[in-house]
């Protein structure tokens, strides 16, 4: 039986992914070593995820909780996690499940960046890993190759490589019509990771040269350096959140790294430095003292925008406002509108920066509402051949359960059709054809229960037809530890 778990950038920190980056071979050695029903392990451990895949012997009830301990002990005495927290943290995928889970996983399908090809050699080298660490078991092996092999069927069937990247840019073709001058936008990106490369020469290939990277990991020096960009430190992020006229943010954290807070923080930051700051976060409107018909609505101070301004009816009414105060040429901070590009998963926006005055927030799933629909296609459609090779697994694995008691079944039918062509050549019958007509008879025989033995596997029926074989028979098929399937109980929740 198959298990899996589980901590992924869904679930957990970055910073604790980040502790779970130890050995995996040595992880694998351990959980092994912790019960002997455990009979095979292979960890996956990137920046993004920690799983361990577990082959359970003899799945008997209790068998989750043991895989659950046995891994839990294993990463403890290699980091410095607590029991409690990992055991709240890790998933469990069971049977189907699991395998289901893991070709989602070799496929891209759970990734930060869904489709990113990253993870299908990471799959395969975690495997290499586990052999060289002897932690492997027949059924650990056979599910980490289909694996690969449903990872290169999704790759070649569907464009699903593809629709993860194309995100960042199909992002910037919507914020075209926002953008006048590429070359003179102020951009902040915020994060490092995956979608950060990608944005960044989406970017850059537009014509934009004045570009900052924050890290909220504390990443950016080293990224900034590598692609010759701004470094933002932690103390400049409002302000520089604030000045910037496109920000794009692309960081696994597990919350928001920008909200209306921090803008408006900002904002105030450029006031206290610069007199004319203020000015581009406040709006006055002019109204009709006599019908109370709105004129003007301009972007003020905040001390001129205290109140609604009631003047006489006439055109020439915005020229009471004080003009000396609106010179955004010498104003850093934009008085145009400010785009908020959220590439996040999860979200790394909070969805309040829409409030603040100027600002349109640009999120993932804005951009998929946007998205071609081969791209929306795409995901569905690797799930969908996701879905049917774990089924054709589990399928070839219920079947494979039940192969001792079918091997058992035609020794048991060949050994009674050899004895019976001995006996009739020694009669003297030895021109082959009561030999022929035998073994057409026992093909003919065999080929009802060998259909029923896959009928019973695909129905979880593996005891009864063992028992029916010992019944009629008189074959003691008996399922051994390695070929025992779980009982109904424990399979119930495959998908957990």
């Amino acid at each position: 039986m198959l298990i899996c778990l589980t901590a992924n950038h869904k679930n957990a920190s970055f910073d604790l992914l980040e502790r779970l980056a130890v050995d995996p071979g040595t992880i694998a050695q351990r959980i092994t070593g912790h019960d002997e029903s455990l009979a095979g392990a292979v960890v996956v451990a990137t920046c993004n995820r920690f799983e361990a895949y577990i082959d359970v012997d003899e799945p008997a009830a209790g068998f989750e909780q043991r895989a659950l301990e046995a891994t839990v002990d294993a990463i403890r005495r290699s980091t410095d996690l607590e029991s409690a927290e990992l055991t709240g943290t890790l998933d469990m995928h069971v049977g189907r499940g699991a395998a289901e889970h893991l070709f989602a996983v070799a496929a891209g399908l759970e990734s930060v960046v869904v489709g990113e090809g990253e993870i299908a050699g990471q799959v395969r080298r975690a495997l290499e890993r586990a052999r060289a660490a002897g932690t492997t078991s027949s059924d650990l092996e056979r599910a980490f190759q289909r694996a690969s092999q449903t990872s290169r069927g999704v790759k070649n069937s569907t464009p699903i490589g593809r629709a993860g990247r194309s995100l960042v840019r199909l992002a910037l073709d919507l914020a075209e019509s926002r953008v006048e001058d590429w070359s003179g936008v102020r951009v902040l990106l915020v994060g490092t990771g995956a979608y950060a490369g990608a944005s960044l020469a989406a970017i850059a290939d537009r014509g934009a040269t004045d570009i900052g990277v924050y890290s909220p990991s504390g990443r950016g020096e080293r990224f900034a350096a590598r692609h010759g960009i701004r470094l933002v430190e932690h103390a400049d992020f409002a302000r520089e959140a604030a000045t910037a006229g496109l920000v794009v943010t692309c960081t696994t954290a597990s919350g928001s790294v920008l909200d209306a807070d921090i803008l408006e923080a900002g904002r105030r930051e450029m006031g206290a430095v610069h007199p004319h700051a203020s000015t581009a976060t406040a709006a006055v409107t002019i109204v009709d003292e006599n019908t109370d018909e709105t004129l003007a609505a301009v972007v003020v101070d905040a001390e001129a925008a205290a109140a609604p301004r009631h003047l006489a009816p006439s055109h020439e009414a915005a020229h009471a406002l004080p003009a000396a105060r609106l010179d955004a040429e010498e104003c850093p901070v934009p008085t145009g509108r400010k785009l908020v590009i959220d590439l996040g998963l999860p979200r790394n926006v909070d969805p309040s920066v829409a409030t603040v005055h100027g600002v349109e927030l640009l999120d993932l799933e804005t951009i998929r509402i946007h998205a071609p629909l081969e791209e929306l296609q795409a995901t569905d459609d690797a799930r969908r051949i996701v879905s049917r090779a774990a089924e054709k697994y589990t399928t070839v694995s219920d079947e494979i359960t039940l192969t001792p008691a079918v091997v058992a079944l035609r020794q048991h039918v060949f050994g009674i059709l050899d004895a019976e062509i001995d006996r009739a050549r020694s009669r003297g019958d030895d021109d082959g054809r009561t030999e022929q007509a035998l073994r057409h008879l026992a093909g003919v025989l065999l080929h009802t229960p060998m259909v029923r033995a896959r009928d019973a596997a695909h129905a979880g029926d593996h005891e009864r037809y063992v028992d029916a074989l010992d019944a009629l028979f008189g074959i003691d098929a008996s399922l051994s530890l390695e070929n025992r399937p779980a009982s109904a109980t424990d399979t119930a929740d495959e998908t957990a």
